[in-house]
């Protein structure tokens, strides 16, 4: 089952010849999730077609109201009309951006042939904000100088798979295998109750990636996000200028790994680079990082990150 992220944007405020502002796009089996959508966002989506289908995307999820992390939402909201839509959009942010929505929807959206729902979040609040068979959404409180936060997708666990040794042991029809999957005990034809646990396994264990984005350095983070498999955390500036970093509301590469190590995170994305460097640069910012988290990478616009490999 796929659980993996496509990185659309790495930049900050101002993009570059080679970054766009933010956007990530995570899958879970075959159902898109954006996260983020700064401007240019839909270009990059295009751009990665074979990959990233744009009638697969119901939900988008805004960090907060800066314009890196929202102006590129009205042209999709535009392009995926004009592609057809007919398919409910879900969008889930801080309060304000449902006035946003409604003044754009009257101009621009008063014949759109889907519809757009908005879900109010409260970024100063860890909650749970949608669920379904495969994945869970909770908010994670950021530090930013406006209301922000990030996100924490959880995958539900997987069906039990049943051992094979298991069918042959006690006969199982299709029938016994079936309620066993799920999750019921088996009882012999001599009356013995047989565990569904002593039966089955979980193929995997569930996965999750969390998106920190923007913020400063808080360890509430670290508790919130403990043991998750992938961690996106922005990584503004190197750490010569914590004291920037500081005052806008940003992390430094090196911030962004006591984060990860704190949290016991399984690999480490950074991203969110302040366009004063140069992209040749941001090998410093790596090995910033890696001083202190060795398992992190810079994230690269257009790869796709497998959140964690199963066999």
């Amino acid at each position: 089952m796929t659980f993996s992220l496509t990185v659309s944007g790495s930049s900050s405020a101002l993009p570059t010849k080679d970054r766009f502002p933010t956007a990530h796009v995570l899958n879970v089996h075959e159902r898109l999730f954006l996260v983020d959508c700064g401007e240019g966002t839909q270009i990059q989506l295009r751009r990665l077609n074979e990959t990233i289908k744009l009638s697969r995307l119901d939900n988008v999820f805004i960090s907060h109201l800066h314009g890196d992390h929202v102006f590129g939402l009205f042209g999709l909201m535009s392009t995926l009309d004009l592609l057809g839509r007919k398919n409910d959009l879900n969008i889930y942010g801080p309060p304000l951006l449902g006035n946003v929505l409604d003044d754009h929807l009257k101009y621009f959206g008063e014949n759109m042939a889907y519809k757009v729902i908005f879900h109010a979040v409260d970024p100063n609040d860890n909650q749970k904000i949608y669920e379904d068979k495969n994945v869970t959404v909770e908010t994670i409180p950021l530090k930013h100088r406006i209301p922000t936060c990030g996100y924490l997708f959880r995958e539900r666990m997987p069906p039990l798979n049943i051992n094979k040794e298991a069918i042959g042991q006690y006969g199982l029809s299709t029938e016994d295998i079936v309620r066993i999957k799920d999750g019921e005990d088996y009882i012999t034809p001599t009356g013995e109750i047989v565990p569904c646990r002593a039966l089955t396994y979980y193929p995997y264990m569930p996965r999750s990636y969390a998106f920190c984005s923007d913020t400063t350095y808080s360890e509430q983070v670290a508790e919130l996000i403990q043991g998750v498999d992938l961690l996106y955390h922005e990584a503004t500036f190197l750490d010569e200028m914590r004291e920037t970093a500081k005052q806008t509301g940003h992390s430094t590469a090196k911030q962004a790994a006591e984060i990860a190590k704190k949290a016991d995170v399984g690999r480490l994305l950074i991203g969110h680079f302040s366009s004063r460097y140069d992209d040749s640069f941001l090998v410093n910012f790596e090995r910033e990082a890696r001083s202190i988290f060795p398992n992190t990478e810079i994230a690269e616009e257009g790869k796709t990150y497998q959140v964690r490999e199963i066999n």
